[in-house]
């Protein structure tokens, strides 16, 4: 098997993997992945019991149980970029040798769920409501520095896309990829299901103006009547593709879980997000613990 050098993977001086932190014993297979750093504490102060903690820059872990389940809470920051971080970091946790710096045989196949805040791209879709990602559609680049292919069905809806908004000669191609069905079908009584459209910005990229016109100005109202047979995007945020996308690279379950801080069909923003994630966390757990 060949030896990944160095450079390749940096582990520290506590043979903890670079940016997370992290050893491999300190690593549950449950991760819930969350943004805003600070919100890690709020998802572990739920559990029962913590055994590690670590923080690197804004990667914070949190390690413990929620009764018999073990779970790692991890912040990975904003964007796809430090996705393509944290997911092929935790990856090299349970499916890299740190010794011998080879792949192991046998794939561990981990469960990855996030818990985050988007903007509703429906008008049915309440500020505070929660949804869970069917799939992920990337309009953010970093899964094509990867070998990937879309099946038959994904490459039509995204065709279908692209002919919709109407991006294809100023953004890079979109691409897709869906969530894990084994952990999607715990979760549906009480989220919302469907696209959600992961952008690699916040503003411009998700068609707010400040100071600077946009390119596509009628490019939220694309997604907002975009339609695929039963498909429909139903929110937009910076994270879900890129963590659906090397997940299904990788061979890990993963799924997108988001609570709903504004509306930009209606201009609506949660009069209290904080309580709204504190729902998202609570009831999300409760469910997570019995999987």
């Amino acid at each position: 098997m060949q030896r990944i050098a160095e450079s390749e993977l940096i582990i520290n001086s506590r043979g903890a993997v670079y940016h997370l932190d992290v050893r491999p014993e300190e690593l549950a297979p449950t991760i819930i992945t969350v943004g805003d750093p600070d919100r890690v504490a709020k998802v572990s102060k739920y559990f029962d019991s913590i055994e590690h903690k670590n923080q690197h820059r804004e990667f914070i872990t949190h390690t413990g149980y929620v009764g018999k389940k073990r779970i790692s809470c991890v912040s990975t920051g904003i964007g796809p970029d430090n996705i393509d971080i944290v997911v092929n970091e935790l990856d090299a946790l349970v499916n890299i040798d740190f010794a011998t710096r080879t792949i192991k045989p046998q794939l561990t196949s981990l469960q990855i769920m996030r818990m985050g805040t988007s903007g509703a791209l429906q008008p049915h879709i309440n500020v505070d409501d929660l949804v869970v990602s069917t799939h992920g559609l990337g309009i953010d680049n970093l899964l094509h520095f990867y070998r990937h292919q879309n099946n038959e069905e994904e490459k039509q809806l995204v065709h279908a896309f692209v002919t919709h908004t109407q991006i294809q000669d100023s953004l890079s191609q979109p691409y897709i990829a869906g969530c894990g069905s084994q952990l999607l079908k715990h979760f549906v009584e009480g989220y919302h299901h469907g696209i959600t459209v992961t952008c690699p910005g916040f503003y411009g990229p998700q068609g707010r103006v400040l100071r600077l016109g946009l390119m596509h100005p009628g490019f939220v109202d694309r997604l907002t009547t975009f339609a695929f047979g039963n498909h429909r995007i139903t929110n937009f945020e910076m994270e879900t593709s890129a963590i659906y996308g090397l997940g299904k690279l990788l061979g890990h379950q993963c799924l997108s879980m988001n609570v709903i801080v504004a509306n930009r069909v209606k201009k609506e923003f949660s009069k209290d997000g904080n309580a709204a994630v504190e729902t998202l966390i609570k009831k999300s757990l409760s469910i997570i613990e019995g999987i």
